[in-house]
């Protein structure tokens, strides 16, 4: 039953690894190959799929899915909760909008590119959070441990960091869909493909998979200060530049805040952290308890040395 459920992220369109998703990016590969003439070797290398950090990667893979099914998925207000109260907020402030004056269409068309834009945004933020707030970047340094890169890295994510992510998700689309609601009512939905928001199946095709791929897949110098490049996340898992790169789908967000770094800028990627950190990272154990054990080594020693 287990497998059964895990399987269900291959056939749904709002996760990374949907099946349509991951042959795009098959495509995609084929034709950078091609372009490049570069050796696609280390594509097929057993080197890199059976790297102990890729095995890694497939074991916690099932492990968070548990772990979020179970454990922190209840504990997360939901979005729908979010927006009634932006709603209720809204109403009791400022009364009630009778007209509209755009269409049901304009309506659609807004709210489904609100949705996308400020979800984005706020997953900047927290992504930037993440790095230079000592005490979280604990957490998030058990994404940046892996060695190698496959699509499953995606999800080497830990439990504390998918709450904060399920947190910003739930009260970014709560708030646009709280405003929508308060000047649109019941006429606001969504453009959809596969049953996704229509722009996230159209950046997930144009590469997501290749995002945690050994792939420099770039899309040049001038799209790449709007959109974010399968190479440049690649940039961001690079040891010399985590401080850049910290978009999701748009890169408007790294360039407006001076993080943004372009593929023709970097030759050299060398994934993971510091070898003398990585020996900390190489169980699904150590991936869960060593930022505890970290912080809590932080704070006692900051409390030594404050009480001296």
């Amino acid at each position: 039953m287990n497998d059964l459920m895990v399987f269900e992220y291959f056939i749904n369109p709002n996760k990374r690894v949907f099946w349509i998703y991951i042959i795009s990016s098959i495509f995609l590969a084929f034709l950078y190959f091609l372009y490049t003439k570069k050796s696609h070797r280390v594509i097929f290398s057993s080197k890199l799929w059976l790297h102990p950090s890729a095995k890694l990667d497939y074991s916690y893979f099932f492990l968070g899915y548990m772990i979020n099914a179970f454990l922190l998925i209840p504990l997360i207000i939901s979005a729908k909760t979010i927006a009634y109260s932006i709603t209720k907020f809204l109403y009791l402030h400022f009364g009630m909008i009778e007209n509209s004056i755009f269409s049901y269409k304009e309506i659609l068309f807004l709210y489904t590119l609100s949705l996308f834009i400020f979800s984005d945004f706020t997953r900047y933020i927290l992504h930037r959070i993440l790095h230079e707030v000592p005490f979280l970047w604990e957490f998030h340094k058990v994404h940046h441990s892996a060695k190698v890169l496959n699509p499953l890295t995606f999800y080497r994510v830990h439990p504390v960091e998918n709450i904060l992510f399920g947190l910003r998700y739930s009260l970014s689309i709560g708030f646009i869909t709280g405003i929508f609601l308060y000047f649109f009512g019941a006429m606001i939905d969504i453009y959809m493909v596969f049953g996704a928001n229509i722009f996230i199946v159209v950046f997930s095709i144009f590469g997501s998979n290749l995002r945690h791929s050994h792939i420099p897949f770039s899309y040049g110098k001038y799209l790449e200060k709007i959109f974010i490049s399968p190479k440049q996340h690649q940039i961001h898992h690079s040891k010399k530049h985590f401080d850049k790169n910290y978009g999701g789908y748009l890169a408007v967000w790294d360039y407006l805040f001076g993080s943004l770094k372009l593929s023709k800028d970097v030759k050299v990627l060398k994934f993971g952290l510091r070898e003398e950190q990585m020996k900390e990272y190489k169980t699904i154990l150590s991936l869960l308890i060593f930022p505890f054990k970290k912080i809590f080594n932080r704070r006692q020693y900051d409390k030594n040395n404050y009480d001296s």
